[in-house]
């Protein structure tokens, strides 16, 4: 329809003939007779107007796929596994769900491309992604007002940048919770830890668990992110325990009695873990530990269970152990949409993550809707997420969450965190298990001052 102010004046047209006048009243009635059928029996399939369908919603996740080092192709697979299931019932408060997925390559530049794209396709928000690249990510994201909702956890910048809302601890939160749990049963700890700038903040997190358990700091023992073999960090791990590879131990007893070795080298923790135990003394006490994303219960699986060398290891992750009934609704999801992906691993942190960050997204958009807001938008969102009228319910997986200022814990570094739970687990006959019921609040431990600080 035209503006008041571009309508021009019609000229007058000559009188039609008889013969076209007759037809221009026939087509008349024709359309009179389909507009009667239209209003009795609703739009016709595809119509852009009066349909009652709402504008598509386009989001983004990308995570690495196919590298040398850590990969996560479950996180995209699992978005676009949602995106059927939400879809298949209408949508997200009526809107169709559009999933954009991008291979971040585990590359800065990558990284950067993946953001770029969000911006490109308009998307509202970037939704259970993975990079450790937050520098090159979030700055295309920040300029454009794009929320970055439920990220793994993995880069500063998640828990920095006004614009992302992280639902974990991430992974300040999984090294303070593995020091307090590794604390109860270990007399010294080396920690095997990639050679990178994340890597670099391992230590001193780890170290400020084991304090608060009255432990020593842990033996930083620094690796590569994508080796193939790790038997010089093997060695010096079980020599900062007192169990050095072919001796009795020093310090601590014979063997490495009381010594704990944990690692998190994402994927290549199988790597290392199978250079330790063919390096392992015979009757080594040295006990083993890690956190979910660095193992799990499919390396549990794949190392042969319950006579592998993971049985009785210690593990800390965000949420509770995937045979716990609150997964249900995402195993049915899986299940009934994902059409047997074999990417999608129920167990692994990044679906989980994935999982939670898009329950959010629904809230977010159903809270919107509830207030009229037809126009999803990147800012809409990012505006529905500051004010936190109503804390997000997903389900006992993590607290109910939100992203006020005054929801934010005064960790060091960390500013954006709001989630400091964590669970400690454990592999029990093959199995990963509960070791402690319930979550572990390890906020206390993150906004006391560290080593590094």
């Amino acid at each position: 329809m035209l503006r008041a102010h571009d309508r021009t004046a019609t000229p007058l047209l000559p009188r039609p003939f008889p013969r076209v006048l007759a037809a221009a009243t026939a087509a008349t009635a024709c359309t009179a007779v389909l507009a009667s059928l239209l209003s009795a029996c609703g739009s016709l399939p595809g119509a852009p107007e009066g349909s009652g369908e709402k504008e598509p919603l386009t989001v983004m996740t990308w995570a690495p796929v196919d590298t040398k080092a850590t990969n996560m192709p479950g996180m995209p697979a699992m978005a676009e596994a949602y995106a059927r299931w939400v879809n298949s019932r209408g949508g997200l408060d009526g809107h169709p769900l559009k999933v954009v997925t991008c291979n971040e390559h585990n590359d800065s530049v990558a990284a950067a491309r993946c953001a770029q794209r969000a911006v490109d396709t308009k998307a509202v928000a970037v939704v259970g992604s993975y990079s450790q690249f937050g520098r090159s990510f979030i700055s295309p994201l920040e300029r454009n007002g794009i929320p970055y909702l439920g990220g793994y956890g993995v880069s500063d910048e998640e828990f920095a940048s006004p614009l992302s809302y992280p639902v974990n601890g991430g992974q300040a939160a999984l090294l303070a919770g593995n020091g307090r749990q590794l604390a109860s049963v270990c007399d010294r700890v080396s920690l095997v830890r990639p050679d990178t700038i994340q890597g670099d903040q391992m230590p001193a997190l780890l170290s400020a668990g084991l304090a608060d358990g009255s432990r020593a700091a842990a033996k930083d023992v620094r690796a590569p992110e994508d080796g193939t073999d790790y038997a010089d960090a093997a060695r010096r791990a079980l020599d900062g325990v007192g169990a050095a590879s072919g001796g009795t131990g020093t310090a601590g007893g014979t063997k490495g009695a009381g010594g704990c070795v944990t690692a998190t080298l994402g994927e290549r923790t199988d790597t290392f873990f199978d250079s330790f135990r063919r390096l392992q003394p015979d009757g080594s006490k040295v006990r083993i530990a890690s956190v979910l994303g660095s193992a799990g219960q499919a390396l549990v699986d794949r190392t042969g269970g319950r006579a592998g060398p993971l049985e009785g290891a210690y593990l800390t992750g965000w949420y509770p152990v995937a045979s716990d009934p609150r997964w249900n609704p995402m195993r049915k999801v899986i299940n009934d949409h994902a059409f047997g992906d074999n990417r999608i691993d129920p167990a692994d942190p990044g679906v989980q993550t994935t999982w939670i960050a898009y329950t959010v997204l629904r809230a977010i958009v159903e809270r919107l809707g509830k207030q009229g807001v037809q126009d999803i938008t990147a800012h809409t969102v990012q505006q529905a997420l500051d004010r936190g009228e109503e804390a997000v319910d997903t389900g006992g997986l993590t607290p109910k969450l939100r992203w006020r200022s005054e929801d934010m814990l005064a960790v060091q570094d960390f500013p954006r965190t709001v989630n400091a739970l964590v669970t400690y687990q454990a592999v029990r006959e093959g199995q990963l298990v509960a070791a402690k019921e319930g979550f572990v609040n390890v906020a206390g431990t993150l906004e006391r001052p560290r080593a590094d600080g």
